[in-house]
This record gives C-alpha cells, structure tokens and sequence, in this order.
C-alpha cells in the first residue's frame, strides 16, 4: 500500500501541491501535519504507526519528512525495521532500490559526520572556556555542606532527601561522601 505523507511549517502555507502530488502518485491513504512542532507531529506518528511490512511511505520532498539528517535517519530506521520503503517524489528515492538504499547509507555517514563535527566544535569551545579561566560544572560542595550532608546521612535522612535539601543532584552527592564511607564509623568526620 502507498501511504502518503505532508507537511507545512506554518498556517499559511498550503498543502494543495503536495496532496495532489501523492494522490497522483498513487497513495491510498495521506496523513498530514500543519504547522507543526517537532515533537507534536500527530500525522507523521500516525503514518508511522500505520504502515505495514511491504508498504510505501510516500512523501512530496525529504524536508517535508524530516528536519534533520538525524530525524532522517530515525525514521528511515524505524521505517526499515518495519520492511517499509520511503519515495521522495521530488527527489526521485525509492528506498526500495539499490540506488535508494545506496543514498540513505550516505545519508547515514553524513549524519555521523555532523555528530562528530558538533562533538568537536563543544569540545574546542569547552578547551577555550578553560583557557580563559571560566570555571565549568556545577558549583563544588563546600566542606560545611558536606558536614551537614554527613551529618543528615547519619541521622537516617535518604541521599535523595539530603540531595534535595542542599541544592544538589545525588550524584554530586555520591561524588563527596560515596555510600562506602558509611561502612566506617562517621562520628570523627562530622
């Protein structure tokens, strides 16, 4: 089965020109977002909850699917995992050839690409953060916190709760008064 798929970005657009492209192209059933966020594509959910093994997702233009080769690249998966093709009718791709699997495998390296590349542009800008002095991370435990925090421990309060009344997350916690210091007797270091 042919199921189409489309998608503006805002409430002026229309989507006339890609609805009459994929009934043209066949689709029996068209699923649509208008305006939509990322994360609230209620047609694109829908679309991918419907289809089945051996059906064809179609859509107008890759843009209209994704908005980055990472979102690419987990529908194109999700799709794969399901023995569904993707058609891109502007574009020409047919996942169902080798020519179309062929171009998503590029797709692929290109987004490991660009993760690599985001991972070290943060890294060279953490490096320069650094060599400017800036301090990084969450503000340390100063010793009268972690006395106090020694001091709750003991009296029976949970990390959690202790975490929670200084303002700190329980793995900062962990990290100055690890769950191994309560095997030894705590009365000298409070």
């Amino acid at each position: 089965m042919m199921v189409g798929y489309a998608r503006v970005s805002t409430t002026e657009q229309n989507l006339d020109l890609q609805l009459e492209a994929l009934k043209k192209a066949g689709c029996e059933k068209i699923f649509t977002d208008k305006a939509s966020s990322v994360k609230a594509r209620k047609g694109l959910i829908e679309a991918l909850d419907f289809v089945r093994q051996g059906d064809s997702l179609v859509i107008w233009k890759l843009d209209r699917l994704c908005r980055s080769v990472k979102d690419l690249i987990d529908i194109s998966s999700q799709l794969s995992d399901k023995n569904v093709s993707i058609v891109s009718l502007t574009e020409n791709i047919d996942t169902a050839t080798p020519a179309g699997r062929m171009y998503y495998a590029m797709l692929g390296v290109m987004g490991q690409l660009e993760r690599e590349l985001i991972q070290e542009r943060v890294k060279a800008g953490l490096v320069s953060a650094r060599s400017r002095g800036r301090v990084l991370g969450r503000p340390a435990m100063d010793k009268a916190k972690i006395r106090l925090a020694k001091k709750l421990l003991k009296e029976g309060s949970s990390y959690e709760e202790v975490a929670s009344t200084l303002g700190v997350g329980k793995s900062t916690l962990y990290k100055y008064i690890p769950s191994s210091v309560f095997d030894k007797d705590l009365s000298n270091e409070i």
